[in-house]
């Protein structure tokens, strides 16, 4: 089952899109996200691989599976899938991540990272509202 966490910010989808799907963005709201390589520049483009460097160190395989320019994408990091979804929301924004694994991957996932995404799209919606 599909774990979603959503924060509002008051930055335009604009603004949050600019941060959500730039890799080199990532930094800003996502402080174990040290960069990322093949994956597009300087959005995220649909179909391409390539890898995100986690933790300074650790280069993790992922691939971009779909987007909508403005809007959402979706990437494979290992077995699990995550959503970014962008969507305006009166003066401002809400931003949506959903994550999900196969089999019981699906409930550590939840417990284990659940909590990080909670934060990170927190950070994200607080970041985007301070530029």
């Amino acid at each position: 089952m599909p774990h979603s966490f959503s924060a509002d910010s008051d930055a335009s989808v604009d603004a949050v899109w600019a941060l959500v799907a730039q890799p080199a963005r990532w930094p800003e709201w996502a402080p174990h996200v040290r960069g990322a390589w093949g994956l597009g520049s300087p959005e995220i483009e649909s179909g391409r691989c390539g890898a995100a460097r986690l933790l300074w160190i650790v280069p993790v395989p992922v691939s971009i599976s779909a987007t909508t320019p403005g809007r959402s994408w979706t990437w494979q990091v290992g077995p699990m899938t995550l959503d970014h979804l962008v969507e305006p929301r009166g003066h401002g924004s809400r931003i949506t991540m959903t994550m999900s694994a196969p089999g019981p991957l699906d409930a550590v996932l939840g417990v284990t990272y659940g909590p990080v995404v909670r934060i990170l799209v927190r950070r994200l919606a607080r970041v985007a509202g301070a530029r």
